[in-house]
């Protein structure tokens, strides 16, 4: 058995890889998304969305 930092134990070669969370990826890219889009609305801000999206996309996630 191999034992994980938080004084638990699992079997080995069971381990999952942790699922990343939509909210607590690519935050530069979404900081400047959000920014721009409360000083000057969504049509201004084309570029930073698409920049997060793509982020988002090397990540793993299905974005359309």
């Amino acid at each position: 058995m191999a034992y994980v930092t938080d004084g638990g134990m699992k079997n080995e070669g069971t381990e999952q890889p942790k699922k990343k969370k939509i909210c607590c990826v690519c935050p530069e890219t979404r900081t400047k998304r959000d920014e721009c889009m409360v000083e000057h609305g969504e049509e201004a801000c084309y570029m930073f969305i698409e920049a997060h999206k793509n982020c988002l996309r090397k990540e793993g996630f299905d974005v359309k």
